[in-house]
């Protein structure tokens, strides 16, 4: 049995995990990544999944990634481009009309206009609310929360927060109260009245959120969705060239060039914990790595309900996590196409490429997800499924062959646990044939030009990507479940219920999205704790 030391071991290898080693590797710490899979990069990764053919296999959207990861990483030198979506959201309506939300302004009024001239007069001013609120949410990003019932510190952090509140206007203040608490139904129904634009805005809070568009908190999505930005652009979303994986692999290559170690073909079965203090890990293989500090990138209930004897946990914190709500609601397909879906409608835009270029939804009104929702909530998945689409090869066609293009299909909603005893291993590929027949309602030639195709349930994506019941986030992000609450009270510092523990991955604020944020700011208190001496002998 080996007994290798490090300053840190890290258990996951997604994107979290790497960025949390490119910054300790940069503060002379010695560091250790073990990854489960035979490739580093978590669900950020991409792969060949037909002959000829490469896509993103779970997260499928660049947009989110911070700047200054990008930067401090030295990403770009490392090999990671990004590419600037040109086209939006196109939505192909039952009716064989569409609607296409361009990238400008004045485009995105004209096309609204069409359905309904109240909305189009309303939407630059509510463009403008949510720009706001997000505003608050940004400023808060790169910032360690306070702990509920800790000290001085704690509570100037609470201070901090509230003087951001206080010094916008009351109607601000009033709008991000809403957009905290009120469902994303309840939001957009006081600002429109058109159908198509409400299913559109409200897609970014149901996706990897199983709940209806009614559920109380749902609008906060709406705001965790434009955080982002693609190279200095708010709000712009983005494709990695050669895939999200793209990330991933910059992010190993930038740790390893730092001294980081990361290996594959790792899972960690254990932390060891010796008189209540984390001392390392142990591995599937009984191998024993032992550290001055463990960090995980894997989430609160995998990490506390699957790698810590609950032995060593206080009772009250281990109700806390059993409650931890981890429930997406996820469907991912990946297919290789012979041509581009003929979606109907195109034909009322004059032209066939730039609304593909963006995202495809087909989600076009809020009764559309209450219903989907509903169908899937006793147990059960969609009779009309949510579908999102993307092309990324039209715009890097290192995806696929000439002529040829891939298309990730992400899809709300599909119960983690089947009711009558069935299994998702019984029932995916009839619930993949599902959701082509619903695509194909809205492009007739979409199964016909299928070559290919990746299906994965919330079964896959817990069982292969360490997704606690498909929870594409680590856990919901509901309000209950955000900042200082993330993953629990008193323990949202980064830093877990032992000493020299410590959290580093979705679970923990700001939550999921490939952001690199919980990384960054984790490694920020590890190298804290190390420089003051804090960690336990």
């Amino acid at each position: 049995m080996s007994r290798t030391e490090y300053d840190v071991v890290i258990i996951g290898g997604g994107h979290n995990g790497l960025t949390t080693a490119g910054y300790l590797s940069r503060a002379g710490l010695k560091t250790i990544v073990l990854e489960r899979r035979g490739v580093v990069g978590g669900a950020a990764v991409t792969e060949e999944f037909y002959p000829g053919f490469r896509n993103s296999v779970c997260s499928y959207l660049a947009g989110m990634l911070h700047p200054n990861v990008i930067r401090d990483l030295e990403l770009a030198t490392h090999g990671l481009d990004l590419i600037e979506r040109t086209g939006t959201t196109f939505l192909p309506l039952p009716d064989g009309d569409a609607m296409f939300i361009p990238g400008d302004i004045h485009g995105v009024e004209r096309e609204i206009r069409r359905f309904s001239k109240r909305d189009a007069e309303r939407y630059r001013a509510f463009e403008a609310e949510i720009e706001i609120a997000a505003d608050v949410i940004r400023d808060t990003l790169l910032e360690t929360p306070p702990n509920l019932g800790g000290g001085l510190g704690d509570l100037l952090s609470l201070m901090k927060m509230g003087n951001r509140f206080r010094k916008l206007r009351t109607s601000q203040q009033e709008t991000f109260v809403k957009l905290m608490t009120m469902s994303i139904a309840d939001y957009l129904n006081e600002w429109f009245e058109c159908d198509p634009l409400k299913g559109h805005l409200a897609w970014d809070c149901v996706v990897g959120n199983m709940v209806s568009p009614y559920h109380p908190g749902s609008a906060y999505l709406l705001i965790h969705h434009v955080i982002g930005e693609t190279n200095g652009k708010k709000g712009v979303w983005g494709h990695a060239r050669g895939g999200m994986g793209a990330i991933t692999q910059a992010m190993a290559r930038s740790a390893e060039a730092k001294g980081a170690e990361i290996r594959v073909n790792a899972p960690v079965r254990e932390v060891i914990v010796e008189k209540g203090v984390a001392r390392g890990v142990t591995l599937q293989d009984g191998t024993s790595i032992r550290a001055r500090a463990v960090a995980a990138n894997v989430g609160p209930k995998l990490l506390y309900l699957q790698m810590i004897d609950r032995s060593a946990l206080d009772s009250e914190f281990v109700r806390q996590i059993e409650g931890w709500r981890c429930r997406s609601g996820t469907f991912r397909m990946n297919v290789a196409l012979s041509e581009l879906p003929r979606f109907n409608g195109l034909d009322k835009i004059g032209d066939f490429v730039t609304p593909l270029n963006g995202g495809i939804h087909m989600c076009w009104s809020l009764d559309h997800m209450d219903r989907a929702y509903d169908d899937a909530k006793r147990g059960g998945w969609s009779q009309d499924p949510l579908v999102s689409m993307i092309i990324p090869s039209l715009c890097d066609n290192s995806l696929a062959p000439s002529g040829s293009h891939v298309a990730s299909l992400f899809c709300q909603h599909f119960h983690p646990n089947l009711a009558g005893g069935r299994t998702w291993d019984q029932v995916k590929e009839e619930v993949a044939d599902h959701i082509v027949a619903t695509v194909n309602r809205y492009a007739p030639n979409f199964k016909s030009s299928i070559l290919g195709r990746q299906v994965l349930s919330p079964l896959d994506l817990e069982r292969e990507f360490g997704l606690v019941g498909g929870d594409i986030y680590h856990g919901a992000l509901h309000l209950d479940q955000l900042w200082a609450l993330r993953p629990a009270a008193g323990h949202a510092q980064y830093r877990g219920p032992l000493p020299n523990l410590y959290m580093c991955g979705s679970g923990t604020h700001p939550g999921g999205g490939v952001t690199g944020v919980p990384g960054h700011n984790a490694a920020r208190e590890i190298i804290k704790d190390f420089r003051k001496r804090r960690l336990a002998g």
